[in-house]
């Protein structure tokens, strides 16, 4: 088995890990950051009638797991789209799997397809904000606007928009990359869950943009 290489990339006097499995380990937090997981999504397609494969979430879970055990981080701050939509069974799996880590923090930073009510996440020990502030940052679901952005002096990182960057060779063939973006002003996190698309972005000079590959994330 290939090991997964994280990224150093110190940022506004702060130490982050950039993880292949496309999450960020803050160090100085000893905090996980964690965007759109999308759990739900595919207990929604398949009451549709849609056959997705029902593993997929549980890998994501799996995946969780996997990178608690080896950081073993004192909180999670999930950038919005934890669940999906509507409430299925899919919770269920995502109860059992928080029961498993009640000694770590969990924080939602709750996103536009966060629609449970919010007795759902207190009860599971969740803390639930739109916005969240710690040290120089403000991490929100969406990107913010240019007149909010003007508004705040931390620096925004937030999820939402599943970055990615597209990589062309020299002849016509090219292929998209999942993507950490930052730019002046905010950041981008790429989409955790597996059932997530990719949406390109626009790289202006000056901005640090990183590639995720399977077993590492790359500068480019």
């Amino acid at each position: 088995m290939i090991s997964a290489t994280p990224l150093d990339f110190k940022f506004l006097d702060q130490n982050f890990l950039l993880l292949p499995q496309k999450s960020i380990f803050w160090i100085e937090e000893n905090a996980l950051i964690v965007a759109d997981v999308h759990l739900g999504k595919v207990g929604h397609f398949r009451k549709a009638g849609i056959a997705i494969p029902r593993s997929m979430e549980q890998e994501d879970l799996a995946m969780l797991s996997d990178l608690m055990v080896q950081y073993r981080p004192s909180s999670i701050i999930f950038l919005g789209d934890l669940f999906h939509s509507d409430m299925n069974n899919d919770w269920g799996w995502f109860i059992l799997w928080r029961d498993l880590h009640k000694d770590v923090e969990m924080i939602l930073v709750r996103g536009n397809h966060d629609i449970l009510h919010e007795q759902h996440y207190i009860d599971s020990q969740f803390r639930v904000h739109d916005t969240l502030k710690i040290g120089p940052f403000l991490f929100s679901h969406e990107p913010l606007k240019k007149i909010a952005l003007s508004k705040t002096s931390e620096y925004v990182i937030s999820g939402h928009i599943h970055p990615g960057v597209k990589l062309r060779g020299k002849g016509r063939q090219s292929v998209t990359l999942p993507c950490f973006h930052f730019g002046k002003r905010q950041a981008l996190v790429p989409a955790f869950g597996k059932f997530t698309g990719k949406a390109c972005v626009k790289c202006e000079d000056g901005d640090h943009v990183f590639g995720v590959l399977k077993h590492k994330v790359i500068a480019l």
